[in-house]
């Protein structure tokens, strides 16, 4: 008996494990990237910007723009005032995920690294914005 089929569901329950949450529909005009990095650029803040993303994500490697849309997004609230050790500090956060999926091919791959960088922007900037109040 072939064990295949076994990883094929193994990879299915990994890859739904790991792939951004659609807790919503995709509030974009469309699915054409144009309107969806609009309703990212639109929305009002980081965390909204990666609830918009992540229900637009596709799992592949167009994700890559929204994610980056989000991380430059939620980088606003805080890398401007940042002092060089939290700017090193997010650097080597993101080289983490750049490195996380490095030896694995497939676009839902390059799709995980580039949400991972996303979370880690948006990580940066909650706590910024809680170090302000």
């Amino acid at each position: 008996m072939s064990s295949k089929p076994h990883l094929a569901i193994l990879a299915t329950v990994a890859i739904l494990a790991t792939a951004p949450a659609r807790a919503e529909d995709c509030p974009a005009k469309s699915r054409d990237m144009d309107d969806v990095l609009a309703a990212i650029e639109a929305a009002p803040g980081c965390d909204r910007a990666m609830k918009v993303s992540e229900a637009c994500a596709l799992g592949a490697s167009g994700d890559v723009q929204y994610a980056g849309a989000v991380e430059k997004k939620c980088e606003a609230d805080f890398l401007g005032k940042a002092n060089a050790a939290k700017k090193q500090a997010y650097k080597r956060e993101l080289g983490v995920c750049d490195r996380k999926y490095r030896n694995e091919s497939g676009t839902m791959y390059v799709s995980f690294t580039a949400f991972c960088r996303a979370k880690v922007a948006q990580r940066h900037a909650k706590l910024a914005l809680k170090a302000v109040r």
